[in-house]
């Protein structure tokens, strides 16, 4: 007769064929099913197994989870709320996105962990971790997985991940700060304290019982450096080990167990050596090295987040019952809003107001307030300067153009390029290498003068621990994004700041990037007939160019043309009757009974064949039947710094090249004001991705562009730029955006990527150099742990100094 085989977890049998077991308190435990097993092995990874100790077995009411894992759980799920979910949680159809922060991460082996653990889940399609920000991004598919179980699945490699509030950055950042300051402060008194009893203790002449009763009183000073102040290496290290991983806290503890046990034997047994000052001096060095990092860090970090502190909390809401106070976060679309002179706009929105001027610094770096007419968009964030205003909201929450700044920074720190990797990859194997290299030169030093042997093991373990290589790449980056959001200039791709100093090919748009794309009238023209001779027939008045400005605007107002605009603009408006539009060459139309013609050359020598234009660039002409009245020439404006950035980039090598779908004769007339030497002009959307294709042959090639049809152009270029003004397309299909609609942007970011790629390899330089320096020195006992662990330190320090220097002012 056989035993039926109960499941350690629930009691019920495990059926037949099924062979799945938990390993529990060093126990093989048998279980009945794959639920049973993770809610085993999560209780087992949460530390909970005291749960199946003290749980009672009573029929019908056998508890399955602790209380402790069942509120974690219970904690997590709340963030399925839609309503929470909207947010931070984008939403693209059934795929979702989210960016986490984390807590508990020391270093790239961090978020190799976590990159794993995610990869591993059902429904996870991208998960990217941010070591430098602490920060993760995570795509899922709504139908598959949930983000409570996204967060429960970090939870059980031992780190802590909820999602991302910017408000909540300076509580988190305060709050770790304090914690460090208090450990640092019970390390600094002990190794104060244990260095003074350690001097005492090189005289030759102490006895044996005040030996050993300083050593005594130097483990009552170090015990509370280990239980206390080291607590966060012994945590970490230990969340890697269970994960069979390595990070860099694994040599850190084991250089200070190691150290703490010997010494605590010595004292105990009174014989050996101590190193206890070693110990304390050890945590202070280290953790004040930890503390500078956390503040670099939050330092290259915190701007895009502190641009979530511009949106105010309360706005002013129009009801039925007039002006009402209500959150922020509950504004809905088609809402009206008030916004007092001085106070931050809450929503992006369209201006009521026949006017308004804004101060846009902080989301565009420009330094000038900006006028805003009727209906023009205004940003949340942007200050409003003068008297209140009325908006009608059209984008909040997750929708704002400030969100999209951020998430744009967000998304730029989540790339990691060929640099970044290659650190992660590096300084994890570093780690095993250290270790390895560790082990053997103990048991050399054994065989060579074993009273050395613990010594130098412990200068080794800790002089090549490789928290400067890890943080090399990662800090520059976050730097050189910072620095580049600052100036008005949004990554999408972080990648490109790798590429960029390769390109040496410039393809340029010309409507809406080498001009403003919109429409203005250049030249004016009114013929001196006009106010110096007297009307001839028809009782025809004495007319001014005021008159003809407004005759000019009157029959404008009846075309669409985009020409028409900046000449409807021109004047008021009076009635015209009879107007005809004329395709390909402009309006006819009666004014107070007398009858008008506007449009090009052709048009208005059908009644004035012998005319000849003053304005040779002209081309809008309005005329009577009796004489010609004015002429202007309006075109696209050059944008103002268009002619310097171009000279820039023909100085420093560049081959430019202009695609444009315009005509070939205003295109090579603009490309010759430019010295643009290679025109392409006429180009459909896919001609333009075919010249760029052979341009690519080359070498990679830069892409400015902002119109639809420069959507394919911009998403088959190495590297692509364009507006914020552009279109939705080029947008998404673009790896930088300007806010600031300069093309000198293009010069900082640029003189931005090649002083990142300058500066990361300063920073792999000094740290492999040190490395490769200091490990021979340790090996062969030239160097001792005190001078190891302050090698160390400033080697991470001097790193993260170097990368501080993107942070100044691109500008």
């Amino acid at each position: 007769m056989s035993t039926t085989t109960a499941c350690f977890h629930c009691h019920q049998p495990v059926p037949r064929g099924v062979d799945l077991s938990v390993e529990i308190d060093g126990q093989s435990e048998p279980m009945c099913c794959y639920g049973c097993q993770s809610v085993a092995a999560t209780i087992v990874d949460q530390g909970l197994t005291h749960f199946y100790k003290f749980r009672e077995s009573k029929p019908g009411e056998l508890i399955l989870v602790p209380d402790e894992l069942q509120a974690l759980a219970s904690e997590l799920t709340r963030y399925d709320d839609p309503d929470i979910q909207q947010e931070f949680v984008h939403s693209d159809g059934d795929r979702q996105s989210a960016t986490l922060a984390l807590e508990g991460m020391t270093c790239a082996a961090c978020a190799w962990l976590i990159e794993r653990q995610l990869m591993n889940s059902p429904g996870v399609s991208k998960v990217v971790v941010n070591s430098a920000t602490e920060r993760l991004y995570v795509e899922w598919q709504a139908e598959a997985t949930r983000l409570s179980q996204i967060l429960q699945a970090i939870h059980q490699v031992g780190y802590k991940a909820l999602p991302f509030q910017q408000a909540d950055l300076e509580a988190t950042y305060e709050k770790k700060r304090r914690g460090y300051i208090r450990r640092l402060g019970v390390a600094g008194i002990a190794s104060m304290q244990t260095m003074m009893v350690a001097f005492g203790l090189y005289f030759d002449d102490i006895d044996d019982t005040t030996r050993l009763y300083f050593w005594w009183v130097s483990l009552l000073f170090t015990a509370p450096v280990i239980v206390y102040s080291c607590q966060p290496f012994f945590v970490n290290a230990i969340k890697a080990l269970k994960a069979r991983s390595l990070n860099m806290d694994v040599p850190v503890a084991l250089a200070m167990a190691i150290a703490f046990v010997a010494s605590f034997y010595a004292t105990v047994t009174d014989s050996g050596e101590i190193y206890y000052e070693c110990v304390t001096m050890f945590a202070f060095f280290l953790l004040s090295g930890r503390f500078l990092e956390m503040q670099a860090r939050h330092k290259a970090v915190a701007n895009a987040a502190n641009l979530m502190k511009l949106i105010p909390a309360i706005a002013e809401r129009q009801t039925d019952d007039g002006w009402q106070q209500v959150m922020v976060k509950y504004l809905e679309q088609g809402d009206v809003i008030r916004v007092k002179a001085g106070e931050a706009i809450p929503a992006d929105g369209e201006l009521l107001e026949q006017e308004a001027w804004c101060d846009e610094a902080l989301l565009t770096g420009e330094s000038r307030p900006v006028q805003k007419k009727y209906l023009d968009t205004v940003f949340a964030g942007a200050i409003n300067q003068e008297h209140p205003i009325t908006i009608r909201i059209q984008a909040t929450r997750q929708e704002t153009l400030l969100s999209g700044i951020i998430a744009l920074q967000d998304s730029a720190l989540e790339q990691k390029p060929r640099f970044v990797r290659l650190a992660d990859i590096v300084s994890r194997y570093f780690v095993a290498a250290t270790l390895i290299i560790t082990t053997l030169t103990y048991i050399a030093w054994m065989f060579v003068d074993p009273s050395k042997a613990f010594w130098v093991m412990l200068a080794v373990l800790v002089a090549t621990c490789p928290c400067a290589l890890s943080l090399a790449a990662p800090t520059a980056m976050s730097g050189a994004v910072s620095r580049l959001n600052r100036s008005g200039i949004l990554m999408k791709q972080a990648v490109l700041l790798e590429a960029l100093p390769k390109m040496k090919t410039l393809c340029v748009d010309k409507t809406g990037t080498l001009t403003h794309g919109k429409f203005a009238i250049i030249e004016r023209y009114y013929p001196p007939t006009t106010h110096n001779q007297p009307p001839t027939t028809h009782n025809q008045e004495l007319l001014d160019p005021a008159r003809v400005e407004t005759l000019a605007a009157s029959l404008e107002s009846y075309s669409e043309h985009p020409i028409a605009r900046p000449l409807q603009r021109l004047s008021t408006h009076v009635a015209a009757s009879g107007v005809e539009n004329h395709p390909g060459f402009g309006l006819s139309g009666f004014i107070e009974g007398l009858e008008y013609r506007i449009g090009s050359l052709e048009f208005i020598r059908q009644w004035h064949p012998n005319f000849e234009l003053a304005l040779p660039q002209a081309n809008v002409i309005l005329a009577s039947r009796e004489q010609v009245l004015g002429a202007w020439q309006v075109d696209d404006q050059l944008r103002q710094d268009t002619a310097v950035t171009l000279d820039w980039y023909r100085r420093h090598g560049f081959r430019i090249v202009m695609l444009t779908g315009d005509s070939h004769e205003r295109a090579t007339s603009l490309a010759a004001t430019l010295a643009i030497d290679e025109v392409h002009a006429g180009l459909k959307p896919e001609d333009k991705l075919t010249v760029l294709q052979t341009l690519r042959e080359q070498g990679p090639v830069l892409m400015v562009g902002d119109g639809i049809n420069d959507g394919p152009v911009l998403a088959g270029a190495d590297g692509s730029v364009t507006f914020a003004t552009g279109s939705d397309l080029a947008k998404t299909s673009s790896d930088v955006v300007i806010l600031t609609g300069e093309l000198a942007a293009l010069r900082r970011l640029h003189d931005t990527a090649r002083l990142t790629r300058r500066v990361i390899r300063q920073n792999f330089t000094w740290a492999l150099g040190y490395n490769l320096v200091i490990l021979p020195l340790a090996v062969t006992g030239h160097v001792g742990p005190l001078l190891a662990m302050l090698g160390m330190s400033a080697s991470s320090l001097i790193v993260m100094t170097n990368s501080l220097r993107l942070m100044r002012d691109a500008r």
